[in-house]
């Protein structure tokens, strides 16, 4: 999806908004500010106002179609919100244009849903992409970055491999060494646990901790996964109905009165969700 123009850049960062303070006084890698994002008629978000913590992983839960691919393709600029604003580091990033918005995206890694692997590429090929596109290194420093991301994964010695010849468990950590190939500050995971078994989703949970204290890195998590958010999360939201409904713990949640976090937390169905599912919802 090609994103609006943005906005003029002269408004980026001025001191007169006042959201650069609030974002630097809050600590925040990241924030949203007011965040909307619509489809023609759909509206998906509805008044995003949200921090992600440095050093910190978050996990973003809800019922599908609730937004919260939507929510992190906002933050990395994938999308444009079309009211609000989003921070990076203290400085505005949603109106910046596309060329200034790259260097930007180098600090970010992101696992998409599916990977999203070039099937035409080899493994090492695939990993090494990033440091092509973004990076000055000769073919060795590339070789040996390409190694050591794939060793963090436990996918070392599938270089020459081709994604056709992978199991969905290890395309998921080829997409993640490629992920963090570049060493980002953010790293943003769409349902990294979708289609695997109990026992490789929960490889890829390790691997989320573990990158987390090797890299020291912020996460943000997409997930319905319960197992999953109860064991990588630090701290946990929920959309629904593109507006945020919860904000805690894990531990904090399992303890919740609110009906539809129970019920979401818990896998059981009512007939107000029912109903709202049935009449369309929102969208990822």
């Amino acid at each position: 999806m090609t994103p609006p123009p943005p906005p003029s850049p002269a408004n980026n960062d001025t001191p007169e908004s006042g959201h650069t303070a609030h974002a630097e006084r809050a600590g925040a890698v990241i924030s949203m500010r007011n965040v909307h994002k619509s489809f023609g008629k759909l509206r998906v978000l509805r008044g995003i106002d949200l921090d992600f913590e440095r050093g910190k992983t978050t996990v973003i839960l809800g019922p599908s179609g609730s937004g919260k691919s939507v929510m992190i393709k906002n933050i990395v600029g994938l999308l444009r919100p079309d009211k609000g604003e989003i921070f990076h580091e203290g400085r505005r990033i949603d109106n910046l244009r596309e060329a200034d918005l790259v260097p930007v995206r180098t600090q970010f890694g992101y696992l998409f849903q599916m990977g999203a692997l070039f099937d035409s590429m080899n493994v090492g090929d695939n990993v090494g992409f990033p440091l092509v596109e973004h990076t000055d290194m000769n073919l060795a420093e590339r070789t040996e970055r390409v190694d050591e991301v794939l060793r963090m994964v436990g996918m070392d010695g599938t270089q020459i491999k081709f994604p056709a010849e992978l199991s969905g468990g290890q395309k998921k950590r080829v997409a993640l060494a490629r992920a963090v190939a570049l060493h980002p500050k953010v790293i943003l995971y769409d349902e990294p646990t979708t289609g695997l078994d109990p026992i490789r989703a929960d490889v890829i949970n390790e691997l989320i901790i573990k990158l987390k204290h090797e890299l020291n890195a912020t996460s943000i998590v997409v997930t319905h996964d319960m197992t999953s958010a109860y064991k990588i999360a630090d701290r946990i939201v929920m959309l629904y109905d593109g507006k945020l409904i919860a904000d805690a713990s894990p531990q904090a949640l399992r303890r919740t009165d609110d009906p539809i976090v129970k019920s979401f937390i818990e896998g059981r169905a009512d007939l107000h969700q029912i109903a709202s599912l049935e009449a369309g919802g929102t969208r990822e």
